[in-house]
This record gives C-alpha cells, structure tokens and sequence, in this order.
C-alpha cells in the first residue's frame, strides 16, 4: 500500500509549515510537498487604507524584514505622489537597507543554519539549535549575535525601534540621522569585518566535508532573478531586473520592475496557503525560478566592494554555469554580510546622508504605484491601486519567499528521494529534508515568534489511514 510520511512542523524557520512525502508499493518516495499552513491576508486587508499609511502597515508584514517592506511600500507611495526623492533620503533608505540584511542573514545563518552545519545533521535535536552551537563554539556564537546586533542597531537608529518602525513615507523618510549615529556606525566596522570573515573562512572549511549534502539538497537547474544596476553590479534598492538560466546564460536583462505583472505570472494550489510565481515565457510550472542570496549572485556580473568582489569570484568558480546546488545559499549569505557591512561603511561616510532635506511633499497624482526592492530573501515588490481619494483599493503583494516555492518544494522532493526510507524512519534523515527549506530562509510569518522549542511529529501511515512507524520529538 502507498504511504504519507509528515514532518509537521518544519522547524528553525520563520513561520508554520509542514512536508508531505509520499512513498509508493515499493517503499521509495515518489513525491514530496512542501505546505505553507498559515493565511497572508494581508493583500485584502490594505483596501480602503490610506496609501500614505502603507509603509507603516506594511512593516507589519515580518517582523525579520520590515524594512523592506517599507521600502516597497514606500517606492509605490513615491510614484503615486509623482515625487523625486531627496538624495538624503535615499541615502538613508539604502543604508537601513543594508543593515536589515546584515541582520537578517545572520540570523539565518547563525541561529537557524549553523547548528546544523557546525554540529552536524544527526547530532541529537535537544543540542541541534543556537544554545548547542554556543555551548560548542561560544565565541562564534557571539559572533554571529553582534552581527545581527550591529544590523538592529541601525534599523533602531533610524526608526526608532528595532522591530515594525514607522520610518520610510511616501517622498522619504521621517527624519535625519546624527553625527553621533554615523560615529557609532563606524565604530562597529572592524568587529563586523573581523567576525563575518571569519564565518566566511569556517564555512568554507565545512563545505568540503558535506559535498553528498551539497549535491543532494536542492541541486537542480532553474532560472535565477535578481536586482542589478546597469551595469550588473549587486543591488538591492534601485536598479533592473535580470534573469539568468542554469547555465548562466542571460535569458532577460534590463526588466523593469515596474512591468513585472508582463513577465511573472502567479500561481496557485489547493494543498498550500503560499502563491507559486513563475516566469510567463516558459510558463507554468516550467518557469521555475530562484531568487534570494544565490539568485542574486548568480545574476550578478560583479559586487562593486573590494572584499565582496573577492569572495564572489571564488564562489562564481564553484560551477561551470550558474551556481544550481541550494546549499550555497549559506555561502551566498555571508558574502552578502560581507558586502553589506562594506557599503554600510561607505555610506556612512556620505557627508549627505546626514541632511534635513529627507522628505518629498505633494498630493496624489497617480493612481497606481509600484515599488521593488530586494529583501534578505529575494525580490519584493508591491502593486497599489487606488481611488480618486488615495484609498487603496487593491494591491497585491509578490512576497520574495513565494517566487522560491516551486523550487522548494523539488528540493524537498529531491532531498526525500535521496535519504529518507520508509522502512526505517530516523529523525537525521527528516533533519535534511527540513534543511533543505532551511538553505532557502523561508520567511512564512508575517510576524515575529518568540525563541522556543518546536515539536516535530512525523508518522508514516496506510493509506487506509494505519499507522506503520512514528519518530516523536517533545
């Protein structure tokens, strides 16, 4: 008879999910699903909101990555009001920008990743999380902390608080940085610098002790999308859209993100709650592609700092083509760290970024914005429309970890197929299933959770509904 196996939830990532893995007569798995749980409704709940309110809603979305939000949302309101925004403020919506991928990242990496890549896939799971790794390594632990602290620091600077701040609007931001806030930025360089080199270096190491979990995790040709300048450099704030095939052949390059409804469809399936984007000219499911630190990379001609365009170059080698195996996702992470905290140096060395002239102001006149940019995770963007009055009156939100979902659930499926046996159920093997969603930092949430200890039931069953085997963790 052929079975279900479910890992329920999937843990160390932000919000709720579960896999599905099927196994047929045999006892082999013939497909894996991977299920986002919870609603986003947050695309409903814009209408008949005023558009000047939407960043700071906006920021409600994920407490991981609000500012990107906010910059989204804070674009689209500058096209609505038809404004240039004032170089200050630009300045400052890059450099927040930036420090919200060092933090996010770093958590990623050093919270989530980490344990499993320092202690080991099949170390027990009451030791396999931060509290472990820090009990192991403490120093590398603290590390990773002040990292994620530099990058919070920051967002608090400018708006206020570290989680959800009212900061970006419509036409800028809402008010200037200090000298001492630009002092206290640069103080932190040299420990950033020190301490997300020597991430880079220890993973490296790693990586040539886990090349069948490299080759197996998520290693499959797509197409990746990310956000570059002109001239192809990486870019997360302004830029154009470019996409790149297996190979690493350009496919599209010079896309106006603005026109992204021409070129991304949206999807949908009855057994997940998340939209599965794909890229229209090869269709669905055939336009599968990757966006995030790998993507970007991948799509990337060079980073445009010393010490990034170093490590980038390495990484580039890692494959004739374009870099397909998932797991270099970590790695992707952290040559981001590094490249953001060098551009955080550099503009907070900007004697412009400290000028009261931060703010836009004018009436509606557009009734239809957009704004993109790119978030820890991948390319965001968001669509208002609205009335004569500036109320929305529909909007659409293109969430950077759903234009991951057809790849995540074939690294699933791909990660099943390889290691996980029906016979005999070990919770290991289920570990590199869910590590296979991890590499992708999955933000599913839309807000934040608290630290805590995540059960994980995984039960194989007839499908006459009989339970075979079940692996509990409390």
């Amino acid at each position: 008879m052929s079975e279900r196996i479910v890992i329920e939830p999937v843990t160390r990532i932000e919000g709720h999910a579960k896999i599905s893995i099927y196994v047929d007569d045999a006892g082999e798995v013939s497909s894996a699903q991977f299920h986002v749980t919870e609603f986003r409704g947050f695309e409903k709940l814009c209408e008949g909101r005023p558009f000047h309110e939407m960043p700071g809603l906006m920021s409600r979305v994920c407490g991981i990555c609000p500012v990107s939000h906010i910059i989204a949302s804070a674009k689209a309101g500058d096209m609505l009001l038809g404004v240039e925004v004032p170089h200050a403020a630009v300045l400052q919506r890059r450099l927040v920008n930036y420090a919200q991928v060092l933090q996010s990242h770093a958590l990623s990496f050093f919270h989530l990743s980490a344990p499993d890549l320092l202690l080991g896939m099949d170390s027990p799971p009451e030791d396999r999380n931060i509290f472990g790794l820090a009990g192991r390594d403490p120093e590398f632990a603290r590390r990773g902390i002040r990292l994620r602290q530099f990058g919070q620091r920051i967002v608090e600077m400018a708006g206020g608080k570290r989680i959800h701040p009212a900061w970006g609007v419509p036409g800028g931001v809402t008010h200037a940085l200090s000298a001492a806030d630009r002092d206290e930025i640069l103080g932190w360089i040299p420990e950033a610098l020190e301490s997300i080199e020597l991430a880079i270096g220890r993973l490296k190491t790693l990586l040539d002790s886990m090349a069948e979990e490299i080759e197996r995790i998520g290693n499959f040709p797509t197409l990746f999308l990310g956000t570059v300048t002109p001239s192809g450099a990486l870019e997360y704030y302004d830029g154009v859209i470019r996409m790149v095939d297996a190979e690493g052949n350009v496919m599209a390059d010079g896309l106006d993100p603005q026109r992204y409804a021409t070129f991304l469809g949206e999807a949908s399936e009855e057994w997940s709650y998340m939209k599965f984007p794909y890229y229209k000219p090869l269709g669905y499911p055939g336009g599968k592609y990757r966006v995030g630190p790998l993507a970007r990379l991948n799509v990337a001609t060079y980073a445009g700092t010393a010490r990034a365009d170093r490590e980038l170059r390495e990484f580039k080698h890692r494959a004739a083509g374009a870099v397909c195996q998932s797991f270099h996702y970590h790695l992707a992470r952290l040559i981001e760290i590094l490249h953001a905290v060098e551009r955080i140096e550099e503009l907070a060395a900007e004697p412009e970024l400290m000028s009261k002239d931060i703010r836009a102001k004018a009436g509606l006149n557009r009734r239809e914005g957009i704004g993109s940019c790119e978030a820890p995770r991948g390319t965001l963007f968001h669509h208002y429309q609205v009335d004569a009055s500036g109320l929305v009156r529909k909007a659409n939100l293109l969430i950077a970890t759903s234009q991951n979902n057809l790849a995540m659930n074939e690294a699933v499926e791909q990660t099943a197929r390889h290691y996980v046996s029906a016979r005999s159920l070990q919770e290991g093997m289920l570990n590199r299933v869910e590590a296979a969603i991890r590499c992708f930092d999955p933000c599913l949430s839309c807000s934040t959770h608290a630290l805590g200890h995540m059960p994980l039931i995984i039960e194989l069953r007839r499908t006459t509904g009989e339970l075979i085997d079940r692996c509990a963790r409390s």
